[in-house]
């Protein structure tokens, strides 16, 4: 928290070298077959390399299957990817009920391959558990677009679009460094960490890219906790860490919908020494940094299945993105994990999802 002073002019940090920042998916796309301009007689001939994304072409079907909306991250990825096809007369979107029993979402998979949709965008709930079912809809000519949580065989999807998770943890400690060095906090200033369940990958890798990037400026991690991406658990760990560590400098809580319980653990116990720093990117986040009660946020974006709505369907008629010379959708996304502060906030408020 520590209040606002010459915060405001400190500048975003973003992760340099991520594979594709919020690639530009409203852009011009290209076809991969030939232009159709034999009708066009003011084209002279010339065909036309590019029609705009956003252009109807044909009607396409695409299911979507995600996990149960338990979560505020949750909904809102798929909130997003429905409110995404809406935009677009030529999708018609067949939407599987959430949820977190891996045989369920299989058997939506089956579904959507026995009606011989067009592509799928899929939110597994266990990658490992719906690769073979993917790899299923694959060989039926059905492109896949995985979202999120990987399979484990490249043979299960067309493409696969995910936010970075090493990003995060790499963002968020540069955003410390710059902290510790505009606040003269020195090398051996009191970092802590809440991370999410440990046994998942992506806390791990959150956890790792936070650690190298603070071994960039000489700085670590002194303390580190690690809830359930809950309200309760982050309140309960969070409040064990207050007790147990008398002054802090810098706080990174890994998730925006645990932050909920993490603030209200700094809330109870009147600690507001250090800078507060969070991860996804939530609404009530990006109001906490309006309001100067917290320094900024790590996105995470929740648009990944709306952007992989727009991939299908791109897929799905046969064209590719006229961004790259390339014509054909890449295999991979990785979408950028930037900073939100009180330079940016009211850029970025409109992803903000409520917790």
């Amino acid at each position: 928290m520590r209040k606002n002073t010459g915060r405001r002019s400190l500048r975003v940090l973003t992760r340099v070298g991520v594979a594709m920042a919020a690639v530009s998916l409203a852009a011009a796309c290209t076809s991969n077959s030939p232009a159709e301009s034999k009708d066009n007689d003011a084209d002279d001939g010339k065909q036309n390399a590019a029609s705009s994304n956003d252009d109807p072409g044909e009607t396409v079907v695409i299911g979507f299957s995600g996990p149960e909306a338990d979560h505020g991250w949750l909904a809102a990825i798929n909130a997003a990817a429905q409110a995404e096809a809406e935009k677009y007369s030529d999708i018609d979107l067949r939407v599987a009920e959430g949820t977190n029993d891996p045989s369920t979402q299989v058997s939506h998979i089956e579904t959507f391959i026995n009606q011989g949709v067009d592509a799928i965008v899929l939110l597994p709930t266990d990658g490992a558990a719906l690769t073979d079912i993917a790899i299923e809809a694959m060989e039926a000519g059905i492109p896949v677009v995985n979202v999120d949580r990987e399979f484990s065989s490249e043979f299960a999807a067309r493409t696969t679009i995910l936010g970075d998770n090493y990003g995060m943890g790499i963002s968020a400690g540069t955003y410390a460094c710059k902290l510790i060095s505009e606040h003269n906090l020195g090398a051996d200033a009191m970092i802590a960490e809440i991370a999410g369940i440990d046994a998942l990958q992506l806390t791990q890798d959150r956890s790792q890219g936070f650690a190298d990037a603070l071994a960039a400026c000489g700085a670590k991690v002194g303390h580190r906790v690690a809830a359930e991406f809950t309200v309760e658990s982050g309140e309960s760990v969070t409040s064990n860490l207050l007790q147990s560590v008398r002054e802090i400098d810098i706080i990174w809580n890994h998730d925006d919908d645990q932050g909920i319980g993490v603030k209200a653990a700094f809330d109870n116990a009147n600690r507001d020494e250090f800078f507060f720093i969070g991860g996804a990117g939530s609404a009530n986040a990006m109001r906490w940094i309006q309001d100067g009660e917290m320094e900024a946020t790590i996105l995470y974006p929740p648009t990944q299945a709306a952007d992989g709505i727009r991939l299908a369907r791109l897929l799905a008629q046969g064209k590719g993105m006229s961004d790259l010379v390339q014509v054909e959708v890449p295999r991979r996304i990785v979408l950028n994990a930037p900073v939100v502060n009180a330079d940016n906030v009211e850029e970025y408020l409109p992803l903000g999802f409520e917790s």
